[in-house]
């Protein structure tokens, strides 16, 4: 159902069984999956690209301009995969001439007042708590929980079953299956609770905690550190994909475990 006090370009692409509340305005270059709802306000800008089962809230703006200095016109993408839930005023921005798109996976959960800046790449699974914000060509893995009003740097990459407190500044990497503290980012132990839901078994969960006591808790610095764990554990998929993240970060990985 389109209200007829929406506005709905006649070029935009709608699907089937779309609900269009009172107010809400969709540009012409959108693409809007079947199943899809619209809250009162919200607007959907040129470039958005919307997946099936997809619910966007009131005041919810969708590829927004990029709050890019270096941004001149090109025409870009906001690509929003299937069954996200994006709560009231989130802002999602799309792409810029570097990666030409900002992404989001399937089955997210964005909470009020979210930003999520130009060129970002989230996952699928993740939930992204009230006024967290996401600057530019940020990378976030699967399963990736981000408590409210976190902030995280441009550039950063955070990895698959990450979990971020609340109030966290995040200048750097966070490898996959961690806790990290809020005010400057340490380590703070593994997401044993998350991965157990997720049905990660004894063994691999026990392989993560070994493989992260010698990466942040060893007092080695992390190149050391990764050839130690390869020497002293076997070989496991999340040993491996640990040691990976941290080799091959780009803004360096978070501080290590630090006693209170």
């Amino acid at each position: 159902m389109i209200s007829n006090l929406a506005y709905v370009h006649p070029d935009a692409k709608i699907g089937n069984n779309v609900t269009i509340e009172p107010f809400a305005y969709v540009a012409g270059d959108v693409v809007i999956g079947d199943d899809c709802y619209i809250g009162p306000n919200a607007a959907i800008h040129n470039g958005a690209r919307i997946g099936r089962g997809t619910r966007i809230q009131a005041f919810a703006s969708i590829a927004c301009l990029p709050q890019d200095l270096k941004f001149e016109g090109e025409v870009t993408t906001a690509e929003i995969g299937e069954y996200n839930d994006i709560r009231e005023y989130v802002t999602i921005a799309r792409g810029t001439g570097s990666r030409q798109k900002t992404v989001i996976g399937d089955h997210n959960l964005l909470m009020a007042y979210v930003h999520i800046a130009h060129d970002d790449v989230v996952g699928s699974h993740c939930v992204i708590a009230n006024r967290v914000s996401l600057a530019g060509e940020v990378e976030v893995g699967d399963w990736t929980v981000i408590g409210g009003h976190a902030a995280v740097h441009q550039w950063v990459h955070i990895g698959d079953h990450a979990m971020i407190q609340g109030g966290a500044l995040v200048s750097q990497d966070i490898p996959p299956y961690i806790i990290a503290t809020n005010g400057e980012t340490h380590y703070a132990g593994i997401n044993k609770i998350g991965l157990s839901r997720r049905g990660f078994t004894h063994e691999q969960i026990t392989a993560i905690h070994d493989t992260c006591r010698i990466l942040f808790q060893s007092d080695l610095n992390y190149m050391t550190a990764c050839e130690r764990a390869e020497a002293e554990l076997p070989q496991s998929p999340e040993r491996d994909y640990l040691i990976e993240f941290v080799r091959s970060s780009k803004r360096g990985v978070c501080k290590p475990y630090q006693s209170k």
